[in-house]
Formats: C-alpha cells, structure tokens, sequence
C-alpha cells in the first residue's frame, strides 16, 4: 500500500528509531489532571417525543429537560521520549455521538518519540478534521453548527506528528475509516492536518480525509476526499472563527449510481467582549449535500429524493463568573430547503425549527504540570 511506503519512508529519512529505546526511562516526565462539565436546559419546537434526541443531537440534546451535556476528566503524561492521554467522558454528548464500543473514552493514545521534533501516536484520537470542536468551553458558541454534526467526531490509528517550528505544525494519519474506532473493511484512510499560528492571536489551518468506508462486498468503490479550510482569531475585544468544508465522494449521485457527488459548507462565528464579565456572540452557516451522502436521501414534499439542504443562524451571551467558567443563553434557527418539511411542530410537518439552550459549564485542573524525575 503507498500509504505504508510513505510513512516507512519518511520515518527512515527524517531520524533513526535508535533515538528511542523501549529499555530507556525517561530523564523528565510531566503528569496533570484536568476536569470539566457542562449542564443545560434546552427547548425545540420540533416533536421528537419526550425524552428522546433531537435531530442532529449533539450539545443539549433532549427537549425541555435540565441534562448533563458532559463530565470529562483527563489525565496526560509528557515525558521526554514517551507521552499519553486519557480522557473519559460521560452525559449526553458520548450518548448521541461517541461510539456505542467505546462510548466512555473520548481519547487514549500512546506516544514514542522518534527524534528532536517527530512523534508517533497511536490510539483513539478525537478528529482532526472540521472547523468547530465538539465541547461548549472550546466553541465560541454552545452548540455546534450541523456541518460538524456531520464531520467526524473521533478516529482511531496512527499519528506522525511533526513540529519543524513553533508555528507550524503537520499531522499525517493512517486511520481506520471516517468517524469510526472499528474497522469495517479491508482498507485504511489517511488524513492530514497542518495549521499555522500567524501571530499569538491568530492562527490558520488545512484539514483533510481520504478513504473508502463501503463495504468489502460493495460493487463499486465509493473514495470520500473531504478538505477542510480554516481561520481562528483570538484577540482581547473580538473573536472569530471561519471555515469552510468539501466532500466529494465517487458512485455516489442520485439517479446515476457511477456519478460523483458533491457536498459542501461554510460558517462563521464571532463574539464580541460587551463588558469585563459579559460578551455577545453570533453564528451564521450553510450546509448542502444534495446527493444525501452525508446526511441520508430523503423524499421531499414535491417527491424528489434529494439530501439536505439548509441554512442557520445562532445568537447568544455568555456570562464568566470566573475565568475557568461560563453561563450562557443561546437561541438558534435551522431552515431546510422549502420542500424539506423534516421537522413537526404539533400537529404539521414544517421546514425550520428554534433551538433556545442555557449551558453552564466550568473546567479546572486538579494536578497540573507535577514534574519529576525517574
């Protein structure tokens, strides 16, 4: 496979696997240990039935109910030749979207270090595809734009981390399929990641996935190729986030079974710091998969068999107690295509729906940065 001739290459070229000996201790090694957890109340328009997920479910995701989003604790070793990460998780963000195998480990890899600035992992990772991250105390916003609803949230494989300067960085990864910790075919994927700091505020980066997730009995072969483009600025007044995503997929085109098809969004988020303890934030984004790759091939009120097609936009305000915590309001409408009546308000079949959220969440570190000596 020319994916294993390349990593086996690169490895060869860029330093020797004699820099690392497994009978070595390491001379320096860091330990810490981080918590976080995020509480709501959510209401939706749409009828999904008492108790159940909403549609695209993923921060706050049960209607009219006071719910834990989330209790994650992690624990990291940083070591001069040998590094780790853990974090287990529980709510009701690994029940509508983690694996249902692994569903308490949000992360667990291990890391070798093969020279000054290379390091091989290997393990579950959460992606490192998309724009947004999953958790509200990362976002500008609570939830999360249904684009990243459909990107991956986890993966599972092998990392070539590289780290030629303090502002660049570049990932390689040999993976097991798109969003998923178990294998279902014979194939790998691979995935690149690189981002770039611009300044201490501001950073850039290029994410991508290629592979081929049928199954091994499938008659045709559907490749996905998705690219992912992205800006993140951080200042002391203003925050903004922009990205942008493309898929294409082979044998994949409704009504032509050997076309290629096509999906694509875009979003944009800014907050903006009102007062010492209070800012303001907004979101707009654009999702369209019209062969319904990504998000399943419905038939429309006209009787089209179409994917989805939508728009959204999301205000909030978010108030900090503290520094390491965050109350937040955060009111967002989805809108379908027309002729997309994928949501029920009472009685009718309707094309948008209002999401209104209340989040709290606070993170600390119960160790951070013991360091000693083996």
């Amino acid at each position: 496979m020319k994916t294993n001739v390349f990593f086996t290459c690169l490895l060869a070229g860029t330093c020797s696997l004699n820099a690392v000996s497994a009978q070595e201790a390491d001379t320096f090694a860091t330990y810490s240990l981080s918590a976080y957890a995020d509480v709501y109340y959510a209401a939706y328009t749409d009828s999904v039935g008492h108790g159940n997920f909403q549609q695209f479910p993923t921060t706050s995701p049960r209607n009219n109910s006071i719910g834990l989003n989330i209790v994650q604790v992690s624990s990291r070793y940083d070591g001069e030749k040998v590094r780790g990460m853990m974090t287990l998780h529980f709510g009701d963000i690994p029940k509508s979207t983690w694996s249902g195998t692994y569903n308490p480990i949000q992360e667990a890899h291990l890391g070798v270090r093969l020279c000054k600035t290379l390091w091989i992992d290997g393990g579950f990772f959460r992606t490192h595809f998309g724009t947004e991250y999953l958790l509200p105390v990362e976002n500008i916003t609570s939830s999360v734009a249904v684009a990243t609803y459909f990107e991956p949230y986890y993966e599972a494989g092998l990392r070539l981390n590289y780290d030629p300067t303090d502002k660049l960085e570049i990932n390689l990864f040999l993976l097991n399929g798109y969003g998923i910790d178990e294998d279902f075919n014979k194939r790998k994927s691979v995935g690149l990641g690189i981002t770039y700091a611009l300044s201490d505020a501001a950073g850039m980066g290029y994410t991508n996935y290629l592979g081929d997730d049928s199954p091994d009995t499938a008659k045709f072969a559907q490749t996905r190729f998705a690219q992912n483009l992205f800006f993140n600025y951080s200042g002391s007044m203003v925050k903004f986030q922009a990205g942008a995503d493309l898929y294409i997929q082979g044998n994949s085109a409704i009504g032509n079974k050997n076309g290629t098809a096509m999906a694509y969004s875009l979003l944009a988020t800014i907050g903006y710091q009102a007062a010492a303890k209070v800012s303001v934030y907004g979101r707009a984004a654009l999702f369209r998969d019209p062969d319904g790759f990504l998000s399943g091939v419905i038939t429309d009120d006209i009787h089209d068999l179409t994917g989805y097609k939508l728009w959204e936009g999301t205000a909030g305000l978010e108030v900090k107690p503290v520094d390491n915590s965050y109350v937040r309001f955060e009111l967002r409408r989805l809108q379908m295509d027309g002729n997309q009546e994928i949501f029920r308000t009472g009685s009718h079949n309707v094309s948008y729906r209002y999401d209104f959220m209340v989040n709290a969440g606070t993170s600390f570190t119960l160790l951070k940065g013991v360091r000693v000596r083996n």
